[in-house]
C-alpha cells in the first residue's frame, strides 16, 4: 500500500528528514549501521501485515504473499540495475553472502580471497570454510585502498573473491568493475558486499559485472531491518546449489528430483513475511523522489565541511569526497562514542582502523556537522 505522497517536483532532503521520527534532537551520524525509517516506510510494512492477517479468510494468504514477493522483487531489481529473476529476497547482506558461500561445492585446497577491509559479513563465512580445508587469502591494504598488482597476484588461482564496493572502515570506493575484470580473467567467482551503496550512490550491478552482489536496505535507503537482497548473474547461478532449500527454491516442490529455480529465486527458502521488503519499496520511492544525484551532492558538501575541521593526522578517510563514511582517529574510541552520546551526538567506534566513524547522510544538516566538530574539539 502506497502512503507517501509525492508531487511532480519530488521531495528535498530536508522534507525526507522531517518524515523520520527518530531524527529529533540528536545529531545522528550512524547511517552506515542503521538508517532510521520515515513514518510512511513503517506504515507500509505494517499495512502489509494488516492486509495479510486481517483480510478476508477466503483470500489465499499464499497468493497474496507471492504476488507481493514479485512486486517488490521487480522494484528492487530496477533500483539495483538488475533483472527481476536475478534478485533473491534475503534478510541482510550477511544472509546473502552466507547463502552464496553455502551454494558452492568446495574442495580442500580451494582458495578464497578477501581484503582486510571486510565487515564480519565478508569474513566469517570464509573462516568457517577454513575448517573444511579451504585456504583464505587476505589482501593487506593501506588507507582503504587495494593494490591492483597484489590483488591480481592473490586471485590468480582463486575459486572466489569477496570485496566491498564501499569500505565500512574508511569510506573508500573500490574500483568494482576493474577488480571484477581481474578476477574474471583468473576464472574466479566474484562476490561484492554492496551494503553501503544503495541510497547513497548510484548502483548498477550489470555495469559492475560481478557474479553476485549482496546488499540490504536498512542503512542509507532508510528502509526496515530484514529487507536484504541478493543479485546473482543469470549465467553464474546455474552452477550454484544452495544448501538451504525449501518450496520456494525449486521448480516443483513435490517432484521426485530436486530442480532448482533457474534464477536467483533458488536462494529463497520458505514462508516469510514480505513486510520489510514492502517497507523497502516505499523507502526506495522516497530516495528516488529526492534523487541520487541530489543525495550524493548533499553528502559531498556535508562531508567536505566535516573533513575541513579534522586535522590531517586524525583523518583516516580520504580528504577528497568518496562517500558519506568519515573515519577519524581518536585516542579512546569507545570513550569518545559514549561522551558524544551524552552530548546528543551519535557516531560509532571501529575495530580497524582504531577510531570513530561518522556516517553523513543527505538528511544531515550543517548545524549537526558543526555540533560534531565542536564535540570533537577536545580530541585534538
Amino acid at each position: 500500500m502506497r502512503t507517501i505522497q509525492l508531487d511532480d517536483d519530488g521531495i528535498t532532503p530536508r522534507e525526507l528528514r522531517a518524515d523520520v521520527p527518530a531524527l529529533g534532537g540528536a545529531a545522528y551520524f550512524n547511517f552506515g549501521a542503521h538508517g532510521p525509517s520515515p513514518k510512511y516506510v513503517v506504515e507500509a510494512a505494517g499495512s502489509f501485515v494488516e492486509e495479510h492477517e486481517f483480510g478476508s479468510a477466503t483470500t489465499d494468504p499464499y497468493e497474496h504473499a507471492f504476488e507481493t514477493y514479485e512486486r517488490v522483487r521487480e522494484r528492487i531489481a530496477a533500483f539495483a540495475g538488475a533483472d527481476p529473476e536475478e534478485i533473491a529476497l534475503t534478510e541482510s547482506t550477511s544472509d546473502g553472502i552466507d547463502r552464496v558461500a553455502g551454494a558452492i561445492d568446495w574442495e580442500p585446497g580451494d582458495v578464497v580471497v578477501r581484503t582486510d577491509l571486510e565487515h564480519p559479513a565478508g569474513v566469517l563465512p570464509w573462516k568457517r570454510l577454513e575448517r573444511e580445508g579451504v585456504e583464505v587469502r587476505v589482501i593487506e591494504t593501506e588507507g582503504g585502498r587495494v593494490d591492483r598488482d597484489e590483488y591480481a597476484e592473490a586471485v590468480a588461482d582463486a575459486r572466489l573473491v569477496c570485496f566491498s564496493a564501499i569500505t565500512w572502515t574508511h569510506g573508500t570506493r573500490l574500483p568494482v568493475a576493474d577488480l571484477v575484470e581481474v578476477a574474471n580473467d583468473a576464472g574466479a567467482f566474484t562476490l561484492v558486499d554492496a551494503v553501503q551503496s544503495p541510497g547513497q550512490v548510484e548502483m548498477d550491478v550489470h555495469e559492475w559485472g560481478a557474479d553476485a552482489v549482496a546488499a540490504a536496505g536498512h542503512k542509507w535507503t532508510l528502509g526496515p531491518w530484514g529487507a536484504g537482497f541478493l543479485y546473482v548473474d543469470r549465467d553464474a547461478v546455474t552452477d550454484l546449489r544452495p544448501r538451504a532449500i525449501g518450496y520456494r527454491s525449486v521448480a516443483d516442490p513435490t517432484g521426485d528430483e530436486i530442480e532448482f529455480k533457474p534464477g536467483a529465486g533458488r536462494f529463497e527458502v520458505g514462508t516469510t513475511t514480505a513486510a520489510a521488503h514492502v517497507g523497502l519499496v516505499e523507502a526506495l520511492d522516497a530516495i528516488d523522489a529526492v534523487g541520487l544525484d541530489a543525495i550524493e551532492s548533499r553528502i559531498e558538501s556535508l562531508t567536505d565541511r566535516l573533513k575541513a575541521g579534522v586535522p590531517d593526522d586524525r583523518l583516516r578517510s580520504p580528504r577528497a569526497y568518496e562517500s558519506g563514511l568519515v573515519t577519524i582517529d581518536v585516542d579512546d574510541p569507545e570513550a569518545t562514542v559514549e561522551r558524544l552520546a551524552d552530548d546528543g551526538v551519535v557516531v560509532r567506534s571501529l575495530p580497524h582502523p582504531n577510531g570513530i566513524r561518522a556516517s553523513v547522510h543527505a538528511v544531515s544538516t550543517e548545524a549537526e556537522i558543526d555540533r560534531l566538530l565542536d564535540a570533537l574539539d577536545e580530541e585534538w
